[in-house]
């Protein structure tokens, strides 16, 4: 009995939503950047301890799941102050985001993040959208606002 109620509660509690966190350096996140896509790619710079990107989250998360024509990508910059990925793995499942999340194994962003977008200062959280047919880019640093996903998404495939 007493193993029954331990795999049951181990089934109740497995994050069945989640996704495994892919950990990658700058050199090959800037591949994905360039790498041609038939969908948008809407990538996120956020941290666990940001409460801005955190309050953000759900915007993405309904953008991820409902249209089909963007890729959103959760880009953790968690590792220069915390290069433990199983904290993000835990927030992933706290939260239950589903989106595709990059731990970004890089030292001292103020020597890449120009490399990312010249525009960025390096503020969380950040979004960048991009079409890679047409190589249009939008830059957002802060909050995002409801609505302001799918006008970014507009202008960089028009």
């Amino acid at each position: 009995m007493k193993q029954s109620l331990a795999l049951i509660f181990w089934l109740i509690s497995f994050p069945l939503f989640s996704q495994e966190i892919e950990s990658l350096k700058l050199a090959d996140f800037q591949k994905i950047l360039q790498t041609p896509n038939e969908k948008v790619l809407v990538v996120n710079f956020w941290a666990t301890w940001c409460a801005p990107c955190i309050k953000e989250l759900p915007l993405l998360e309904k953008l991820h799941q409902q249209n089909a024509g963007v890729q959103v990508l959760l880009v953790s910059m968690d590792y220069d102050l915390d290069p433990d990925i199983e904290k993000v793995v835990r927030f992933q499942n706290r939260k239950k985001l589903q989106a595709k999340i990059l731990f970004l194994t890089e030292n001292d962003p103020n020597a890449w993040i120009d490399k990312i977008d010249k525009h960025w200062s390096g503020a969380l959280p950040a979004t960048l959208v991009i079409n890679t047919k047409t190589k249009k880019r939008e830059l957002v640093q802060g909050e995002l606002a409801e609505g302001q996903l799918e006008e970014l998404i507009k202008k960089v495939n028009n």
